[in-house]
């Protein structure tokens, strides 16, 4: 923990206070393990506003996560990998999650809401939400054409980097990485 804390510091200095100008490098860096699949951007790309459900059955658009960073994360039932994944992304949310920062899941095609539950309560995942993108419209227009996919949005709402398949996000790296997305815009 005291080297997380180390390299927080570093990475908070190094990358000042505006991540959309940050050296990626300095991230890169960072990337260990499965952490070594995540692809920082050259410049931020925004993210786009088509809507998808949200667990309680009204309407979201990722813009609604503006201000913190989101480890954002597209999903499926019937997705093996996803399922490995999807406590990893629960212990990061569980150790992380507050107000600069959030891990919000995305189940895109046909996941009946009963199945995701199921999914969820097999796992022994409670801290996640249960939003879908039953068309596909939102993963579309993100270019996701694989599951999972994960990408990390910046406070603008902008993807930042992007991660294909599955990866262990409650490692040392995946923390540290996202410890100094959120020091760097001045978050606790």
């Amino acid at each position: 923990m005291k080297r997380i804390r180390q390299i927080v510091l570093y990475m908070a200095v190094a990358l000042g206070a505006n991540t959309a100008m940050a050296d990626t490098s300095a991230l890169e860096a960072l990337r260990d393990g499965d952490m070594k699949k995540l692809n920082f951007h050259a410049s931020p790309a925004a993210a786009p506003l088509t809507e998808f459900t949200r667990a309680d059955g009204s309407t979201g658009t990722l813009a609604d996560f503006q201000g913190r960073h989101v480890v954002l994360n597209f999903w499926a039932t019937w997705c093996a990998p996803c399922r490995a994944e999807m406590p990893t992304l629960s212990n990061l949310q569980s150790e992380m999650g507050g107000e600069d920062f959030e891990v919000v899941t995305i189940a895109t095609g046909r996941n009946a809401p009963t199945a995701m539950a199921k999914f969820f309560d097999e796992i022994g995942v409670d801290n996640l939400p249960l939003h879908t993108d039953p068309k596909s419209a939102l993963a579309r227009a993100m270019g996701v054409f694989g599951l999972p996919i994960t990408v990390i949005l910046d406070p603008e709402g902008n993807e930042i980097a992007r991660l294909q398949g599955d990866a262990h996000w409650d490692s040392e790296s995946a923390k540290a990485i996202i410890a100094a997305l959120v020091a760097a815009d001045g978050g606790s």
